[in-house]
């Protein structure tokens, strides 16, 4: 018996099988980077990952979950050098959505692979975002810049009939108006970008501010005896900036009116749902096609351009309305049916009761999951 005991002790000892070490300080040092790192042993198996290798998809429990990555690790054990490489990997398994992470990889000790992970998704998406800008600009200017020099050409060539010249100094000051407007939209893109909410805000009463952006719209409504109707207030305050909700309000009346016919009614309605505070701004107008309904929200982009000529539409306004909302922690949707006009809605969180004897951005909020884009869309 004495010596089957000392038999099976010899062989748990042999089987034992000691917990990965890294070398001594290694592990401090990689606490403190500030980066996602993974750490891989000689067979590729993970050895130390952080929260943020989790988050950003990059392992699943002990492994690597993207191939590009085994590559990397094998080239780098294989020639001993460190390699910088960025990639655009998939956030998971399903979806469209993707990571742009900047990889650095490098040999440590003799038997382990440490990458370091950088997520420049958001640096990509801003140059992205920055690219396209200047290009639309670039084009949307041309076109009244464009026409202004041609009828300064036309008007020249026509001094001497009276009536030509009021037609093309009627067109050149429609043009130079469409020019100015363009301008300043392109100006508050810029100056909404560039302004930190969270920073800036404030508590604000957003029934005061649709009241308000409904005074400022009315007298373009009353030229073509379109009625505007607000129904509801909200109980709460919410946390954001004064002078952006009310741009992006004003911009949802002003295209409510700018697209209803003539005599006809644009709603606001104003009522809180499970602490988000949610403005609808319903219209009468021709609709939106459901192809279309994913792109309006995108910087110039106009259904129809004929039509937006006429209105005097720039094609930014409802992008200036989304990067707003988006900016106080919102969402904007809209609902729309051909032949039925159409709903945006507006959702931001509602600030707790008892938020306003906090200051500036430690004041909270409440706001659980946003309803569905559809839900309370008609109302």
């Amino acid at each position: 018996m004495l010596a089957f005991r000392a038999s099976e002790r010899s062989r748990a000892v042999h089987l034992n099988v000691g917990e990965p070490s890294i070398p001594d300080g290694a592990a401090e040092v990689l606490s403190v980077i500030g980066r996602a790192y993974v750490l891989v042993d000689a067979v590729n198996g993970v050895v130390r990952a952080n929260p943020s290798a989790y988050a950003f998809g990059l392992v699943r429990g002990h492994h690597l979950v993207h191939q590009d990555l085994f590559d990397l690790a094998d080239r780098v054990r294989s020639d001993g050098i460190i390699v910088d490489r960025k990639y655009e990997l998939p956030r998971g398994p399903l979806g469209q959505g993707t990571l742009v992470v900047q990889l650095r990889v490098a040999p440590l000790a003799e038997e382990y692979i440490l990458l370091l992970a950088d997520d420049r998704t958001e640096i990509s998406r801003t140059e992205a975002m920055r690219h396209d800008f200047v290009a639309n600009v670039s084009h949307e200017l041309k076109t009244p810049v464009g026409a202004i020099s041609l009828l300064a050409e036309a008007l020249d060539d026509a001094a001497d009939d009276e009536d030509a010249v009021r037609r093309f100094a009627g067109r050149m000051s429609i043009e130079s108006a469409r020019l100015a407007a363009l301008v300043q939209d392109i100006i508050e893109l810029s100056r909404l970008q560039g302004k930190d909410t969270v920073r800036a805000g404030e508590p604000v009463d957003l029934t005061r501010i649709v009241n308000e952006a409904v005074d400022r719209s009315r007298m373009q409504a009353e030229a073509r005896e379109i009625t505007i109707r607000v129904a509801g207030e909200f109980p709460s305050m919410v946390f954001g900036d004064h002078d952006q909700l009310m741009t992006a309000l004003r911009n949802l009346i002003d295209n409510a009116v700018r697209y209803s016919p003539d005599g006809t009614t644009v709603g606001v309605g104003l009522r809180s749902v499970r602490g988000l505070a949610q403005v609808s701004v319903t219209d009468q107008g021709v609709g939106i096609p459901e192809e279309e309904q994913d792109r309006i929200f995108e910087r110039f982009y106009r259904i129809d351009a004929a039509r937006s000529r006429q209105t005097g539409g720039t094609g930014l306004g409802l992008s200036i309305v989304k990067h707003v909302i988006s900016n106080h922690g919102g969402e904007v949707t809209v609902w729309s049916q051909v032949g039925r006009g159409s709903t945006f809605t507006v959702r931001l969180p509602e600030m707790e009761p008892d938020a306003g004897q906090h200051e500036g951005p430690t004041v909270t909020k409440r706001g659980p999951g946003a309803p569905t884009a559809g839900e309370g869309a008609q109302s």
